[in-house]
């Protein structure tokens, strides 16, 4: 189903995390703007329309000679080795050493035997390396399988004959989670500062959230969990930390810890503080930015970004949490949730987090006191690379996952620099 940016109006777009949904014929009443065609408003909270203290940037080919197939997730390794791994969405992990000039990749585990991709928004989605990694040589992937259609979160370990690749029988499943529909799947496992695993988990799919799994705490739909996968209860897979928010809360999954986010398409924990940053996926207006707390409600289906959802409906939910920053259509449909940037090549930037448009190819810098916007500006709005995910190297650059194309079959990493 590969389409251009010219036909978003009237096709279905390519992107995991669907702003627009192409279930109930609903879609953009205009088309995003083109990447370079001003500097934007950015939005909501704090927002400025120029870049101010914000430096602009701009994107370089990180690694020429490589190419991938829908590459959506890119991370360093986790033990003294320089080398970096991508998850490609059909079902395969990659890893290669991290320098301009490498020419190969290896395959360090194919799992496109049980990966399912029948939608666009399924598939391999997420990776994460234990904490102990270099000890136990543990990490953890988030996929979608089918019969039944269903999330999967499973724990793999390296092989024991060869430990620069994984074993593919090794796998060990934490959590099935059955999806009603082939969209809004969530996408981002990690751990916390606190060794936690953090997962997030969409609405379930379809359009306006029609099974109301966004105010529902009985679901682990349209949420972000928290479990202890190294401490399990007796006869689970996983334990339920005992400070979790909703563990005493009668009719709650406690493993829920926050909710009322309709498809976080990737989160991030700032190396220094510790802030939990994520890109909430709008239904037909606003794509927001959100910085996750314990037990927080980030108010779908009753809101979108700032707003009332439906629009004008007057529905309220007491205590909602606000965006970060919002934008609406006329500056991209789909948000790719970033990274603080930690790094030193770009000193302007340190401490901003940054986040892009899948399909406008426009990249935000925000900066934050709380969950207002200090300072919110588009940095970038050069190339069209299709942002599919931010990654991190291990002294704190960021590099980008990038389609040259709509339909991912080419795809290349891009490194953020100062322009």
């Amino acid at each position: 189903m590969p389409v251009s940016i010219a036909r978003l109006a009237v096709l279905p777009v390519l992107v995991f995390a669907l702003s627009c949904e192409a279930q109930d014929g609903s879609g953009p009443t205009t088309q995003p703007a083109a990447p370079g065609s001003g500097s934007g408003t950015g939005t909501g909270t704090g927002d400025t329309t120029s870049a101010g203290a914000l430096p602009l940037i701009r994107l370089e080919p990180a690694y020429p000679d490589l190419e991938f197939r829908r590459p959506i997730f890119v991370t360093p390794a986790p033990d003294a080795t320089a080398r970096l791994f991508v998850a490609e969405q059909y079902g395969r992990v990659l890893v290669f050493d991290d320098r301009p000039d490498v020419g190969e990749t290896t395959v360090f585990l194919d799992l496109t035997d049980r990966v399912s991709m029948r939608h666009n928004e399924e598939g391999l989605l997420s990776l994460a390396f234990h904490p102990d990694y270099a000890t136990n040589g543990q990490f953890f992937v988030y996929y979608t399988a089918k019969s039944p259609r269903r999330s999967v979160l499973s724990r793999f370990t390296v092989s024991s004959d060869d430990p620069s690749r994984a074993d593919p029988t090794s796998e060990h499943i934490i959590l099935e989670v059955d999806q009603p529909y082939g969209n809004h799947n969530g996408g981002t496992v990690l751990f916390g500062p606190d060794g936690m695993l953090y997962l997030s988990l969409g609405d379930g799919g379809y359009a306006n959230d029609p099974h109301e799994h966004g105010q529902n705490l009985g679901t682990l739909l349209a949420s972000i969990i928290r479990i202890d996968v190294d401490h399990p209860d007796e006869g689970k897979t996983y334990g339920i930390p005992q400070d979790n928010p909703f563990i005493d809360t009668p009719g709650a999954r406690p493993e829920i810890w926050a909710y009322g986010l309709r498809n976080v398409w990737r989160m991030h924990f700032d190396r220094e503080t510790g802030a939990l940053w994520a890109g909430d996926v709008g239904q037909n207006a606003w794509e927001e930015i959100d910085l996750i707390v314990r037990g927080g409600n980030y108010g779908w289906n009753l809101r979108e970004g700032f707003h009332d959802f439906p629009p004008k409906s007057g529905r309220r939910v007491d205590g909602a949490i606000d965006p970060v920053a919002e934008y609406g259509r006329s500056e991209g449909i789909s948000v790719t949730g970033g990274y603080v940037y930690r790094g030193s090549a770009i000193p302007a930037l340190r401490g901003a987090y940054i986040y892009a448009d899948y399909a406008s190819g426009r990249i935000w810098g925000v900066r934050a006191d709380g969950n207002v916007a200090t300072a919110n500006a588009v940095i970038s709005t050069g190339k069209p690379v299709f942002v599919s995910s931010f990654g991190e190297t291990r002294d704190g650059e960021l590099l980008v996952c990038g389609f040259d194309r709509a339909d991912g079959r080419e795809g290349h990493l891009y490194r953020v620099m100062a322009k």
